[in-house]
């Protein structure tokens, strides 16, 4: 008796537990509110993104041990088969293409964007086994490319498919994806609140407190992952960072203004060729990028990789000013090549060797006419990938905590700040720069803008609209207008002999005091989409209503009126 007693209760506590998770946690789940149950479901999904990371670190830095060019001299560099890797690098990206579809073979930070805005983050799948190999390959064979590219495109795919899995409200998925992202970013970097901050600047590109907590716990998660695998590691530490005059700050201004035209040069070159290719087959323009990579290799291999042999080089004891400024232009060019003509992979670590370099070279320079600057070499090079970053990237913020975290040395915010606003405003007031995110959206022809109404809209899900209180009844026309008179002001929905469901409603005749039966077809929509769903399908009349079902049509779990939508868009606009 005992036994059965007990079975009872685990059956009842089953049941329990599935109504909870059907009705209040997906209610909850559709609110545009902070809540525990978010939190716990963004660190679910972050140690699975994280996961994912480790991995591709893991194996990168194995590769990366036999595979890496060596500076030398160019006879020695001409028998290396290192120096040629590019060249296999891009026979075998094109290969690893060829073997998936092409509907999935767009990758990488602009592609999540779009994504994210029109998609509600839902990243195929099917895209992360191209761009995980893809980019591991680009990384091997010493393109010019960075890790985040991989670092977000895979966090994002991680965990919105979990999300996907667990048939959370759209509204829910898209804050998974920018939760997933910034624990990729996190893994990568070991800067949470770098990662925070790209994912708030680059991505969301809105403030939205119930965001705020689950991507923080999320890039906790990414760089304890990072911590425990890698140690807590500070990627530029080594990096001689001294606490600068404040008398200096006059040639950090005019630093600034180099570091803005400079930026400008960069962005403009690079959307330019970004342009160019666009329509050529993969094969010519890996092959091109793979040529370029490969000369360039052969007289400067310091600007091959994502940066760190250019970063080593500018800040190096006495180095030359003609083989910096030579590193410098071969690493853009390099970069421009890799980037442009679809090369898998980031743009953050190459500029970072890029703005090395330039901070590198102004110190240098700076210094022959003002010998007291020599000592500050190692800030002038942070101060140029901060720069680099920030204007590159219309992401200022997270330049400056990123190499803040990465550098564990807090001398580098004033200055760099003082850098990077004549920076940005003369790469973007006066040569009119562009974003490279939301310029390469607009060259792939990908949409990015959603208007401020669909927006607000999709911040909640259907779920926090819907009418429950419904009646639903088959189609029997003597009985249907009592029903609806006793059905005091709930919905009365009704499914014909064709398996369609109608809006019952009872109409005012204009010329009689009567009243009739009339008859409205409805649209549905699943529990797990957003207001914003239902508004683009009452739109058109200015009227009518939409049923939401669960799992499948059969199974009616509310209605949203039009009238109920227009309410819900004059609060959002308050």
């Amino acid at each position: 008796m005992q036994f059965k007693i007990n079975k009872a209760a685990i059956i009842h506590a089953k049941r329990v537990i599935r109504k909870y998770l059907r009705n209040e946690f997906r209610d909850q789940l559709s609110q545009a509110t902070i809540s525990v149950q978010l939190c716990a479901l963004a660190l679910l999904f972050a140690i699975i993104s994280s996961a994912v990371i480790i991995l591709f670190r893991l194996t990168l830095l194995w590769a990366e041990q036999y595979t890496q060019v060596l500076p030398g001299n160019i006879t020695e560099l001409a028998y290396d088969w290192r120096t040629y890797l590019p060249i296999a690098g891009a026979v075998l990206i094109w290969i690893v293409a060829l073997l998936g579809s092409k509907r999935y073979r767009r990758m990488g930070i602009a592609y999540v964007l779009h994504r994210f805005r029109h998609h509600y983050g839902k990243v195929p799948l099917q895209s992360a086994p191209g761009q995980f190999f893809q980019a591991l390959i680009a990384l091997i064979t010493n393109f010019s490319v960075g890790r985040e590219g991989p670092a977000i495109h895979l966090g994002a795919v991680s965990a919105s498919v979990m999300a996907e899995k667990f048939k959370l409200p759209d509204n829910s998925v898209r804050i998974m994806c920018a939760s997933g992202i910034a624990a990729g970013i996190a893994a990568t970097f070991n800067a949470p609140l770098a990662a925070v901050l790209f994912v708030f600047e680059v991505i969301v590109r809105e403030y939205k407190i119930h965001y705020f907590f689950p991507i923080m716990l999320s890039a906790i998660c990414g760089a304890v992952s990072s911590q425990l695998v890698f140690g807590n590691v500070h990627e530029y530490a080594s990096i001689n960072v001294i606490h600068i005059p404040l008398d200096h700050y006059p040639i950090l201004l005019l630093g600034g203004l180099v570091l803005g035209c400079t930026a400008a040069a960069f962005n403009y070159s690079l959307l330019t060729v970004t342009a160019k290719g666009q329509h050529w087959p993969l094969i010519y323009r890996l092959a091109i990028a793979a040529i370029i990579t490969t000369v360039v290799g052969l007289f400067l291999p310091q600007a091959l990789g994502s940066g760190d042999l250019a970063l080593h080089e500018a800040v190096s004891e006495n180095p030359s000013l003609v083989f910096l400024i030579a590193l410098l232009f071969g690493k853009m060019l390099a970069t421009i090549a890799a980037i442009g003509f679809g090369v898998p992979g980031g743009l953050i670590g190459p500029l970072y060797g890029i703005g090395a370099l330039i901070g590198a070279i102004l110190a240098l320079l700076s210094s022959a006419l003002f010998p007291s600057i020599a000592p500050y070499v190692g800030l002038y090079t942070v101060i140029g990938m901060t720069a680099m970053m920030g204007v590159c990237l219309s992401a200022p913020l997270a330049a400056l905590v990123a190499l803040l975290e990465m550098t564990n040395d807090a001398s580098i915010i004033l200055p760099a700040m003082f850098v990077t606003i004549p920076a940005f405003l003369i790469a973007y007031q006066w040569f009119n720069a562009e974003s490279i995110f939301l310029k390469q959206l607009d060259i792939m022809g990908l949409g990015y803008k959603v208007a401020p109404i669909n927006l607000g809209l999709q911040q909640k899900g259907v779920r926090v609209l819907m009418d429950k209180r419904f009646v639903i009844v088959s189609d029997d026309g003597e009985l249907l207008l009592e029903v609806l008179k006793r059905a005091e002001g709930r919905p009365v929905l009704v499914r014909n002999s064709e398996g369609n469901i109608e809006m019952l409603r009872l109409e005012m005749q204009s010329f009689e005091d009567s009243t009739t039966l009339s008859r409205h077809p409805m649209e549905g929509l699943p529990d797990s989409a957003t207001l914003d769903d239902a508004y683009e399908l009452l739109a058109a009349k200015r009227a009518g209503e939409v049923f939401i079902y669960r799992d499948n049509i059969d199974r009616i779990v509310g209605v949203i009126s039009w009238s109920n939508l227009q309410q819900e868009i004059r609060l959002g606009q308050m």
